[in-house]
């Protein structure tokens, strides 16, 4: 039983992880690293994230510089964040690349709570499965021991009734 319950745990606590770097990777208004985490670029023929490749910092609290460790990198870094879903377009002045994020309007906003709402959801969801499946071995486990002590009886009701 303890078994059931550190494994559930251990899921448990794995889905709350992966919920809070679906979190962090959303762009709201401030600068935030975490945003370039699911960006590849394609370096030497292996998708790398840009984190393995360059310095992410912040200058300011709404742009982020990205500086290459190969200056040859900034070409391909521009073109993997210009073609992932962050929605912002990369200033490169052929030393690092800048990404300014615009102030959130009321569109936007109501973007992002659509779409924390349903990662919100989608972890309840998970949560949910994990503990209906935590449960359903429980009753498995607790059917199994019933069993177990039934089958004595019944059987000492048998050889009980018999005087033979």
């Amino acid at each position: 039983m303890e078994q059931i319950f550190a494994a559930s745990q251990e899921k448990m606590n794995k889905t709350i992880a992966a919920l809070e770097t679906e979190f962090a990777s959303v762009r709201a208004g401030r600068a935030n690293a975490a945003v370039l985490e699911r960006v590849t670029v394609d370096y030497y023929g292996s998708p790398t994230p840009i984190n393995q490749l360059a310095t992410i910092s912040t200058p300011e609290a709404r742009s982020l510089l990205i500086q290459p460790w190969d200056k040859g990198l900034l070409k391909p870094i521009e073109r993997a964040i210009q073609s992932s879903d962050i929605g912002i377009n990369p200033q490169n002045d052929g030393v690092c690349l800048r990404l300014i994020f615009p102030p959130l309007n009321e569109e936007r906003r109501r973007e992002l709570s659509k779409l924390l709402f349903k990662y919100a959801e989608e972890g309840k969801v998970a949560i949910r499965s994990i503990r209906r499946d935590a449960l359903e071995k429980l009753k498995d486990q607790k059917k199994e021991v019933r069993d177990h002590r039934r089958r004595p009886e019944k059987g000492r009701k048998t050889d009980a009734g018999f005087d033979g």
